[in-house]
């Protein structure tokens, strides 16, 4: 159930020049009641042929990864043939495998069944330590709450990051993160003390224009660089210096996409320096130039 209310929750909350952004459709081979492994049923009312309607096909973890229904595979390799971005959470990645759309593709899934996957389908460059990963039109994600990470994702992608994070901070849920960050596997993590940096990421996220070092960080959370460090990963999957890095760009696209600034003022106001920096750091993330990406996802009216 969790992963069928994913979807549908962030992609109702898209509103695009006071419209929705999507029309969000759930659909089954036999619509009606269906059972789910909560222990509550839910009624579908829409069948396969909602498949052939849509842009983008999302397909839910599954319990029946290992007998998936054929018709089903038929319909994700006809959204496939028609060119739809085709995307999975969790086990939903089993189905897209074995309807043949993963093969000589990266790909990722639920840690717990990543050996599973991989023996079944050689044919698939797994990515086990990552929260999603986009190959072409295919878009898999890990388990669970990565599905968050995947829809934000896709958000992004189709009205930019003002917009993705605009439906994360009304979902109460993280703004949009990088698909590269690590799972969250059986990794010892460290005792609950109750001094969680989620305060010093919040005092960093207001001074992301100043410079910032891991000193100042460990100074301004009272612990040693290295504890901070160590901390920081455990509770992000991330290095402070790289979450700041994936801060510094969000707030960067914000400023491309909501305002008219200069943008060798964007890269001052985003903490990454010089014009030059900025287009080099965009470059990598999202291959677009500060220009062409204004010019891509700008929220502004034209006058």
């Amino acid at each position: 159930m969790f992963n069928l209310a994913v979807p549908d929750m962030l992609f109702a909350k898209v509103e695009v020049d006071g419209r929705p952004g999507y029309e969000v459709e759930l659909c089954t081979p036999e619509p009606g009641v269906v059972g789910t492994s909560g222990g509550a049923d839910i009624v579908i009312r829409s069948g396969l042929d909602a498949v052939e309607r849509a842009d983008t096909v999302i397909v839910a973890g599954t319990g029946s990864r290992a007998d998936p229904d054929p018709r089903v595979l038929a319909a994700l390799r006809a959204a496939a043939a028609a060119g739809k971005r085709i995307a999975s959470i969790c086990t939903g990645a089993f189905l897209l495998a074995e309807a043949g759309l993963l093969d000589g593709r990266r790909a990722t899934t639920y840690w717990t069944y990543t050996g599973e996957f991989t023996e079944r389908y050689p044919a698939v460059d797994v990515q086990p330590d990552v929260l999603f990963v986009q190959d072409g039109p295919l878009v898999t994600s890990s388990g669970y709450a990565a599905g968050i990470d995947l829809c934000l994702h896709i958000i992004r992608t189709d009205y930019g990051a003002a917009v993705a994070n605009s439906v994360a901070r009304h979902a109460l849920v993280a703004p949009v993160r990088p698909g590269g960050q690590a799972q969250f596997t059986e990794t010892p993590l460290p005792a609950e003390t109750g001094t969680s940096l989620a305060e010093t990421r919040a005092w960093a996220m207001t001074r992301l224009d100043q410079p910032l070092t891991l000193t100042d960080l460990a100074r301004h959370a009272a612990v040693s660089v290295r504890t901070l460090t160590r901390r920081f990963h455990a509770e992000t999957g991330l290095s402070p210096l790289q979450w700041l890095l994936h801060q510094r760009l969000e707030r960067a696209r914000e400023l491309l996409e909501t305002t008219a600034l200069p943008v060798d003022l964007v890269a001052r106001a985003s903490g990454l320096g010089t014009a030059d920096s900025l287009r080099q750091h965009l470059l990598r993330r999202v291959g677009l130039t500060p220009s062409d990406y204004r010019s891509s996802f700008s929220r502004l009216t034209a006058v």
